[in-house]
Formats: C-alpha cells, sequence, structure tokens
C-alpha cells in the first residue's frame, strides 16, 4: 500500500502519489475518442447531402401513397389481394428463416465445436452461397425441375442462398463462447442433447436473431427469385401493379406497408435481445472448448455438409454448365454478352463511386465525431437499409416523373438508386476504417496549420484508404447483383447481366440466360476474391 507521501515512477520521472498524470499524456487519452465538437462544413455539407438523398425517396413516397387521399391508399391496403400478398410473403418469410436456423445453427456447431473431418474447409464451403444470387439459385433449381415452381421453388432457393446469414455470425458466437457453463452441465448429468439445448442454444440467440432478422429482411425484398419460381409475394406484387396501369398510387400505397412490414420485423428482434448479459464476467481467461467426438454419426455429419454445398452451389454451377454446353451459336451471343457485361460494369462501377465518395464524408462525421447531428447524420444515411430495391426505384420513379422529368429512365437515375440502396455498406467500411487512423495525427496536421480539407486531404483519407476501397469494391459487387431496381429504372434498351438473365430465364430460355448467369458469377468473383485477401 502506498503512503500518501511517496512518490510514483513514471517514464523516468517521479511525481506525487495521488497526483494527477501529466496534461499531455491526459490531452492524448483523450484523443483516442471521437471529438466532441462540431464537425468541419467541409463535411457537414456534402453529408447532409448524402442524408437528404438516402431519406427523400422513401418520403416522397408517403407523399404520394396519401396523394389522393388516405380513404383512396386504405382501399388499396385493405384490398383482399393486398391480404393475400401479405400472408404469402409472411408464411414464405417464416419458413425460410425457419429452415435457415435449423441449417445454419447445425452446420455451425458441426464445424465449430466438433472433430467434423475438414471442419476448416467446410466452413469455407458453407459460405460460397453469398457468391450466387439468389434468382441464379432459382434458375438453376427451376431449369432442372420446372414442377418446383411457385412456394416450394421459392423457398428451397432463397434458403440455398440465405442460409449463411445464420451460419456467419453464429459461428462467430459459438468460438468465443467460454465452454465452462457446457462442462458444468455436462458434470452434473446432463447428456450433449440436453446441455445443447439448455446451455448453447440460449447463449446463442442474439447471433441467431441477428442472423434470422437479416434473412427476413432478404426474403421480404428479394424479387428476383420469386419472380422466376412466378410465386406472388409483396415485392412482385408491387411491380405488376406499376406496370399494369398509369395510377402509381397502388404501387405507392403497397410500397409502405412494405416498409412497415421491414421497420416491424427490425423492432420485433430488437425486442428478443432482452436485457439478459451473455458476456463473461468471471477472472481468468476463456478457453476454448474441446472438439465434441462425432463417432457413429460422422457419416451422418458429412453427408449433411455435403448434400447443402451440392445444393446450393455445385448444382446451380453444374446447371450453367450443362446448358452452356448444350446451347448453339442462337444462344450463345459473344458479341451480346460482351457488351451486356460491360455495360453492367461501367453501371456498377459509377454507383459504387458516387456511394463512396457520398458516404466518405458520413463515415468520418461518425468516427472522428459524437453529438445529436452527427448521429443524425449516420441514421438517416442508414435509411435504406432495410428498404426493398423494388420501393427505392418507385420512389425514384415518382420524383423522376414529377420534378426531374429529364432524369426519368435514364443512367443517373440508376446510380442514385444504386447509391441510397448501398450506402450503408460504404459508411459502416468507412467509419471502419477512419476509426483505426490514430485521430491524433489529424490534431497535428490542424497545429500545422492545414484547413478542414487539407487534413482530410492529407491525413484522414490517405490512412483510411485501404478500408474505403474495401468498401467500395463491396459496393461494386452489390451494384453488379441489383435486379429489382434495375428492372424499373434502366435506361430503355439497356440491359445488364441480371436483367438480361432475368429476361431469357422469363421466357423459358435457359440455354440462352446460362451466359449471362455464368458472366456475372465471374465477375463478382473477382472482387470477392480481393475482399477475402484483403485484411484490415
Amino acid at each position: 500500500m502506498t503512503s500518501p507521501d511517496s512518490t510514483v515512477r513514471t517514464g523516468g520521472t517521479s511525481r506525487p502519489a495521488g497526483a494527477p498524470a501529466p496534461a499531455g499524456r491526459a490531452r492524448m487519452s483523450a484523443r483516442t475518442a471521437p471529438a466532441a465538437g462540431r464537425p468541419p462544413w467541409v463535411l457537414v455539407v456534402p453529408a447532409c447531402a448524402a442524408a437528404l438523398l438516402a431519406v427523400l425517396p422513401l418520403v416522397y413516397l408517403g407523399v404520394r401513397a396519401l396523394e389522393r387521399g388516405p380513404a383512396y391508399a386504405w382501399d388499396v391496403v385493405a384490398d383482399p389481394r393486398t391480404g393475400g400478398l401479405l400472408l404469402r410473403s409472411l408464411g414464405l418469410t417464416a419458413v425460410v428463416v425457419a429452415a435457415c436456423l435449423v441449417i445454419g445453427i447445425s452446420l455451425a456447431r458441426l464445424t465449430v465445436r466438433t472433430s467434423l473431418p475438414g471442419a476448416r474447409a467446410w466452413s469455407v464451403l458453407v459460405t460460397l452461397p453469398l457468391a450466387v444470387p439468389s434468382y441464379v439459385t432459382a434458375f438453376a433449381w427451376l431449369s432442372a425441375a420446372p414442377s418446383l415452381a411457385g412456394f416450394t421453388g421459392s423457398a428451397l432457393a432463397l434458403t440455398l442462398a440465405s442460409f449463411p446469414y445464420v451460419y456467419l455470425p453464429v459461428a462467430a458466437a459459438l468460438r468465443g463462447t467460454d465452454p465452462g457453463h457446457e462442462e458444468v452441465a455436462r458434470s452434473l448429468g446432463h447428456g450433449p442433447v440436453r446441455t445443447f439445448l439448455r446451455i448453447t442454444l440460449p447463449q446463442l440467440r442474439p447471433a441467431a436473431a441477428g442472423g434470422g432478422l437479416l434473412v427476413a429482411l432478404y426474403v421480404l425484398s428479394d424479387f428476383g427469385a420469386v419472380s422466376l419460381m412466378r410465386y406472388d409475394t409483396f415485392t412482385r406484387g408491387i411491380h405488376t401493379s406499376y406496370r399494369a396501369s398509369f395510377d402509381r398510387t397502388p404501387a405507392a400505397a403497397l410500397s409502405v406497408v412494405l416498409v412497415l412490414m421491414t421497420v416491424a420485423l427490425v423492432a420485433a428482434e430488437h425486442r428478443t435481445r432482452g436485457r439478459a448479459r451473455y458476456a463473461r464476467t468471471g477472472t481468468g481467461t476463456a478457453r476454448r472448448a474441446a472438439p465434441t467426438a462425432l463417432g457413429r454419426l460422422t457419416p451422418l455429419a458429412l453427408g449433411w455438409c455435403g448434400t447443402l454445398v451440392a445444393a446450393a452451389v455445385a448444382f446451380p454451377l453444374a446447371t450453367l454448365g450443362y446448358w452452356l454446353a448444350v446451347g448453339t451459336s442462337a444462344t450463345w451471343d459473344p458479341e451480346a454478352l460482351t457488351s451486356t457485361a460491360l455495360t453492367t460494369l461501367g453501371v456498377a462501377a459509377s454507383g459504387a463511386a458516387l456511394t463512396t465518395l457520398l458516404a466518405l464524408p458520413v463515415g468520418v462525421i461518425a468516427a472522428r465525431h459524437r453529438g445529436r447531428a452527427a448521429t443524425l447524420l449516420e441514421q438517416a444515411a442508414y435509411a435504406g437499409h432495410a428498404v426493398p430495391g423494388i420501393t427505392v426505384a418507385l420512389a425514384l420513379v415518382f420524383l423522376a416523373v414529377r420534378y426531374a422529368r429529364p432524369l426519368y429512365q435514364e443512367t443517373p437515375l440508376l446510380i442514385c438508386a444504386y447509391a441510397v440502396l448501398f450506402l450503408p455498406v460504404a459508411v459502416a467500411a468507412t467509419r471502419a476504417a477512419v476509426l483505426q487512423a490514430p485521430p491524433v495525427l489529424d490534431d497535428v496536421a490542424r497545429s500545422l496549420g492545414r484547413t478542414p480539407l487539407g487534413v482530410l486531404r492529407e491525413v484522414t483519407v490517405p490512412l483510411a484508404a485501404p478500408g474505403v476501397a474495401a468498401g467500395a469494391a463491396l459496393t461494386f459487387v452489390v451494384c453488379m447483383k441489383e435486379l429489382p431496381a434495375t428492372l424499373l429504372l434502366r435506361p430503355t434498351g439497356m440491359d445488364t447481366l441480371a436483367t438480361r438473365l432475368w429476361t431469357e430465364t422469363g421466357s423459358g430460355s435457359f440455354a440462352a440466360a446460362a451466359p449471362y448467369a455464368a458472366a456475372l458469377i465471374l465477375l463478382a468473383a473477382v472482387p470477392s476474391y480481393l475482399l477475402g485477401r484483403h485484411r484490415p
């Protein structure tokens, strides 16, 4: 115990015990946290523009839905057909989420906590379905078994495309969970199954609920798979209503209902978290759990993993190979394929560039500044996170027709839709990259007379460049695969790989659709591979 009159050695100097640390050290510690001051105008102005772009389509959509009065909008919403779409969408969502929870949790358990042969390789293989768009999976299964069209095929395609959203967070949670509770339960006589259900599974609830929410939002916003499978959901109903009538109010009213459904799902997931604590609070170091021996169950576990990888990855690729082989010169048009691929690369690159530029000021403010203004700007930028692409596209159509007619069915409007939809992806990457750059270097640059713009250009952006580039690459990939917004907003006569695949498959021309599906996967694989090699 130190007496009040004793001294403490710090960095070669002594100071009285209990005295405050040197002022310089206190200031250095403070600089590791976000600044509480107001962000500079050079960041605020473009950040406000990005937030306005993200929020404006949703605001206008609500106004457009009520343009003919609340009574008319209610008649659209209360129509029995709307109720039917609601039940079909919720039913499909419930089935897919339940299937993904079973698949994702079981795969996480097998690859993380058991003696599964080749567990590390399996953990990579079961994430590969994320690289295959849902409409490509639907195309593969529909071309092989046309009888799957409808609810069964839609549920199958969406489950195979989205179960990694549950697997990834649950596997991460299992790796970080201390096995002490499970060992105590086993010592008290509980078997492996009962221990998993009563001890392990409750600890995985937050991760499983978060993954289930992502799956639910994915299913509600999906348009390609359900359209190819000819199963009517809200997204397909909105598209049909938009195309079938000059009156756009019914489509706007349906879009508002879809937005409310996504908001309700997010709120429900938040409530499931409860107030329970899932982190260790005791002393000591967390240990990795000893793998559970599978024994006689090893062939069954390998068969389960192999069946899922074959159905979600190998079968779609083999189907594409088959249709490429049987195609003729009439279906295999290299010139059209090349032109469509170049168009896809062009609009995706433009969308990624605009999205990254808009995300940069928002991400810097979120990482470097605190306060209500910074929080509101970041939350507004995330407005498009849970909004389906068809809803954003419909809102932009209304805005263009009413206030910016020259932009209607022009490429700039499509690029703006990409920015609204995928701004959260770029903002999250930018914020994380800026947080990794020491803020004290910004202070040093300002002390040397640099303006806020100079600090941003010479210090902040160069330090965060690798993470920002990774976010741009991810945005580029999702722009390439976006289907509903591209269908509604593309200029007349312009096709991307996604829209051409949808068109050819919709008419039953599977051999003609296969080259576009293969090209889409190959082009998306390049930035995906680079992202996999990136280490923050």
